[in-house]
């Protein structure tokens, strides 16, 4: 039996089930675009040289300078005695960290979600979040300025962002209350795409996949493909998670009877296969094109799960709360782990993501960095972020020479190469 949830306004929590034949009519009709204000400007951030009045407000004062750079001269001036290449060190030690971090235009306490370039032109980019926060990038990500979109004006809303794709020229946008905005020209303008009021719970993923082609995911589990640039919908799930787990409670998954939560996180492979986090942690579920439900799976540790994601060889990798790091045996779709020893420093790791099939990085609470060389079977710690008090909770590669770390409050990190 196919199932929706109503989609109600952002104040009442969805209760009803509707009857299958919404999941797959859901978009065949399109409504005016509302018209309203165009998003907020952000203040621009600003770095100034310390100067000599800031050392002495920050109570160092003439004396101490004065001893403390003799003191530096002299071990400067004793390096070649003892053996120690000044120059070289300093050069290694800056060679520790691959990464640098990048000052936003945007206030404190926005959180970052999501980050995409055209694939046409590297340079190109846009980086989204919180409270309406678009800023787009023409020099690979090293600068930003703040975006408007006229579709999204004059509405009660403050929109968060979810999650942006693109394929050629082509790009789209997802966010939360129930928005979709589409691009034809790299995001030189965007068209918003009128949804229909019944779209079972909130958009949290968008791939493009061609021209005129995307897959949505809500955190429902409800997936749903366009070929015409979002004029029409077709649902390729027949049912809700909530649906699937109520009707399969005879299924031996622990934790999902009579399930009603959503979504803590889903992850899309190249190959078009979903896996995805409950909520609550407690099991995963996966999704192969073609299949009618989500196939629910336990999760075979005991901490609960923190996230899940795809490696670059088709095989998964497995966060879990308190720091734990897990890779699958073999390739595609297991239930099958083994943990991997890492140094977390005590806090949990939040993402993986990978430059190639032997590196790729991993990111935490408290600005935890890790690095494999090795396709996972050790990892080893880049201080980078060690003096930036946020959590790094998502790893972006989007080719092997542009890789970026987002974190709360604004956090950007580059990477280097």
């Amino acid at each position: 039996m196919v199932a929706a949830k109503l989609l109600s306004d952002c104040s009442n929590p969805i209760t009803a089930i509707k009857p299958s034949s919404l999941l797959n009519s859901l978009f065949n009709h399109r409504h005016p675009a509302p018209n309203g204000a165009a998003f907020c400007h952000s203040r621009n951030f600003q770095q100034h040289p310390r100067s000599l009045s800031t050392i002495r407000a920050s109570g160092l004062n003439r004396r101490d300078f004065i001893a403390d750079t003799a003191a530096a001269s002299v071990a400067l001036s004793l390096a070649p005695i003892i053996g120690l290449d000044s120059s070289l060190s300093i050069a290694k030690a800056d060679a520790l960290s691959e990464w640098e971090r990048v000052l936003l235009p945007i206030d404190p306490g926005v959180v970052l979600l999501d980050i995409a370039f055209v694939p046409d032109d590297p340079s190109h980019g846009f980086l989204l979040g919180t409270r309406q926060t678009l800023l787009e990038t023409k020099d690979g990500g090293n600068t930003w300025i703040s975006r408007s979109i006229s579709s999204a004006e004059d509405e009660d809303f403050n929109y968060r962002f979810n999650a942006i794709s693109f394929k050629g020229k082509e790009g789209w946008i997802v966010g939360k209350p129930a928005i979709l905005l589409h691009t034809s020209d790299s995001g030189d303008s965007w068209e918003r795409i009128p949804l229909s009021a019944e779209l079972p719970g909130d958009m949290v993923y968008i791939k493009a996949t061609g021209e005129k082609s995307a897959e949505m995911v809500t955190d429902e589990g409800a997936i749903y493909i366009t070929a015409n640039r979002g004029y029409n919908w077709r649902a390729a799930v027949q049912e809700t998670v909530s649906a699937t787990l109520n009707r399969t409670v005879s299924s031996g998954i622990s934790g999902a009877s009579y399930y009603t939560g959503t979504f803590n996180t889903v992850n899309r492979s190249p190959e078009g296969n979903y896996v995805a986090v409950s909520s609550r942690g407690n099991f995963y579920l996966t999704w192969e094109p073609g299949q009618p439900y989500w196939q629910p799976h336990n999760r075979a540790v005991a901490r609960r799960i923190q996230n899940m994601g795809w490696r670059a060889d088709g095989g998964l990798w497995l966060l879990v709360r308190g720091g734990g790091l897990y890779l699958s045996k073999g390739t595609g779709i297991t239930e099958e782990f083994e943990e991997i020893p890492v140094q977390s420093r005590g806090f949990g790791i939040l993402d993986v993501g990978y430059r190639s099939q032997e590196e790729a990085w991993a990111a935490g609470g408290s600005g935890v960095l890790l690095k494999t060389t090795n396709s996972g079977k050790s990892w080893s710690r880049d201080k980078a972020a060690d003096n930036i008090a946020a959590n790094l909770y998502s790893v972006k590669f989007i080719n092997d020479k542009q890789g970026f770390v987002l974190g709360n409050d604004g956090v950007l990190l580059k990477y280097l190469g």
